[in-house]
């Protein structure tokens, strides 16, 4: 771990390690500034974009990277997991699949992932346990509507954060599983959290995620696995045996002893669905599962709240030639690996972070453009304050041993099985405000402010539609009513708006509604012309379905999987008082 101050503005204990001798310097334009996991697929560093935002970029493993079934499978799951938009999820930003090694870049945000919350601070709260589990739901419900299952659910896999909990890592492992299984006759996941068609090498589908979830709440509630003590492999062995010997959960508590047993039934087809199980955590815990306030225990709050305030300052100004000479001269970061006080990479901009800050700058080529062939723009996907997506790693059981992978945090650098997180982060030095102050004569509340809320291709000739008051975008299929638009890539893609939007000339509710009510777009822009009408920096304004104001101000717009454009907004939600 850096002893010495940290790298690029952020402190030391959510950095990570230094870069080894072997590390590269810089991938596609995106100089790395520090090595904060490694794993079964690759390795993770730090870096940050041009507009001085953190990322986690993972670079894939050479013998992943050197076969081309693998890249075939890498670009399809990678393509798959930028598709989902939800909250509670953090997602892949950027990837590159044709260079020398493959990687992919995930935004970062200081949290806590679960185990290692688990370990400092010991089992959470029954309203906490109840919180993480249906918000975990939520998140599950939006990977599974992308076509995903995430085969590798762990407390590693699920982070922390003032505004609630994250699930990092899904998909990507099963572009891994060919190769491994070729190379070394194991499976993808980790053996103590799999479920027991997983452990038994049988196909796995959503209903494995929620078997995981259900051993993840009964850790994060007691400390103790719900199959016993034992290593990793007899607890896989144990899981395997489930439909003969069911594990015993008298001892847990009585409001949670009933969704353990729906989520740790033997046949697939009898778990708990993931919609029915967040609004079955929501009537237990007597809250809505998007109130956060004062959801964690005070330590472990306060614990967060100091990542977050690491995180967020600002990075130092980009050194001059003559700066540079002096940290070479002194040794700062030299050709041995080692590594000071790091100025911010030469980047693309990432315009997305998960919390409340200026909107960055827009999308500007990395120095290293030549090199990134074929790499897709950076989008963002909907997450919310202070994640830490740790790109997680995979635990082979052919390599036994339990959960020995390091993995991608934010903390401590000392890499456990369940993985650190590299999530998203935003660049102002001012940490958002979850609860914002009442406007004074609007008549409106906020709800929430700044939200990351992603608007992206469907691609693949779908449908999908945004209903901005829970705030969740549905996939193509589902039954829904109450949303406020409707992204289309049918006939040459367009949006449609089925409620009256406008653009507002400043960021209040006063000037929100009355953008909403005055300057009203059409209700339909084609795919070819949404970037002219709806340029970055549009603060666009409706009244919700429900009679909620809804602001979205657009942040960043990049190419998408189909003739849509991605467009990277931030969201606000007024609600009438």
């Amino acid at each position: 771990m850096i002893k010495d101050g940290g790298v690029g503005g952020m402190a030391a204990d959510v950095v990570g390690e230094r870069l080894r001798d072997e590390d590269p310097r810089e991938i596609a334009g995106y100089r790395l500034l520090a090595r904060i996991g490694e794993g079964g697929m690759g390795t993770v560093y730090l870096s940050r974009t041009r507009g001085g935002q953190p990322v986690a970029l993972k670079v894939i493993r050479r013998d992943f990277g050197g076969d081309p079934g693998f890249r075939r499978r890498f670009e399809q799951e990678v393509q798959a997991a930028r598709r989902v938009q939800g909250y509670h999820v953090v997602p892949v930003v950027d990837h590159d699949t044709t260079g020398e090694r493959p990687w992919l870049a995930s935004a970062f945000i200081p949290g806590l992932p679960l185990h290692e919350a688990l370990t400092a601070h010991g089992p959470l709260p029954l309203p906490a346990v109840l919180k993480l589990v249906g918000c975990t739901a939520r998140a599950l419900t939006a990977i599974h509507s992308a076509g995903i299952v995430h085969r590798d659910l762990k407390p590693s896999n699920i982070l922390l954060s003032s505004q609630g909990p994250y699930v990092i890592d899904f998909g990507i492992a099963r572009a891994a599983d060919a190769t491994q299984l070729t190379v070394s006759g194991g499976v993808i996941g980790t053996p103590q959290f799999m479920s027991p068609e997983h452990a038994l090498g049988e196909p796995v589908g959503p209903a494995t995620d929620v078997f995981s979830l259900g051993l993840i709440a009964a850790v994060a509630a007691t400390g103790r696995h719900p199959y016993g003590d034992g290593g990793a492999l007899t607890l896989a062995a144990q899981i395997a045996n489930t439909a003969v010997r069911p594990p015993r959960l008298d001892s847990y508590d009585d409001h949670l002893r009933p969704l353990l047993e729906r989520c740790l039934a033997a046949d697939p087809a009898q778990r708990i669905g993931t919609e029915e199980l967040a609004a079955l955590c929501e009537r237990a815990a007597g809250r809505p599962l998007n109130d956060f306030t004062g959801w964690l225990p005070e330590p472990l709050a306060t614990d967060l709240a100091a990542r977050e305030r690491a995180a967020l300052a600002p990075p130092p100004p980009e050194p001059t030639v003559a700066d540079l000479g002096a940290q070479g001269s002194q040794g700062a970061q030299g050709s041995q690996g080692t590594q000071g006080p790091t100025p911010p990479p030469h980047g693309p901009t990432f315009a997305g972070a998960p919390t409340v800050a200026p909107p960055p700058p827009t999308y500007a080529p990395p120095a290293a453009a030549g090199a990134r062939r074929g790499r897709t723009g950076l989008v963002v996907a909907g997450a919310a304050v202070a994640v830490v997506l740790a790109v997680g790693v995979t635990w082979t059981l052919a390599r036994a041993g339990g959960d020995s992978d390091r993995t991608q945090g934010q903390g401590q650098g000392q890499g456990q099985g369940d993985g650190k997180q590299s999530v998203q982060p935003t660049h102002s030095a001012t940490p958002p405000s979850p609860d914002p102050t009442p406007s004074d004569d609007s008549g409106f509340t906020p709800v929430f402010a700044d939200r990351t809320f992603a608007l992206r291709s469907p691609g693949r000739v779908a449908v999908v539609e945004a209903d901005l008051d829970i705030p969740q975008v549905h996939g193509e299929g589902e039954i829904t009513s109450g949303n406020e638009i409707e992204l289309s890539d049918v006939s040459d893609g367009r949006w449609e708006f089925k409620t009256p939007w406008g653009k507002s000339a400043g960021t209040t509710p006063e000037q929100c509604l009355e953008g909403a009510q005055g300057d009203v777009l059409p209700t339909e822009i084609e795919a070819k012309d949404l970037r002219t009408v709806i340029p970055v920096g549009t603060v666009l304004c409706t009244q919700t379905d429900e009679g909620n104001l809804a602001m979205l101000k657009v942040t960043d717009i990049t190419t998408g999987a189909g003739d849509l454009p991605d467009y990277a907004t931030k969201l606000t939600l007024f609600k009438k008082r």
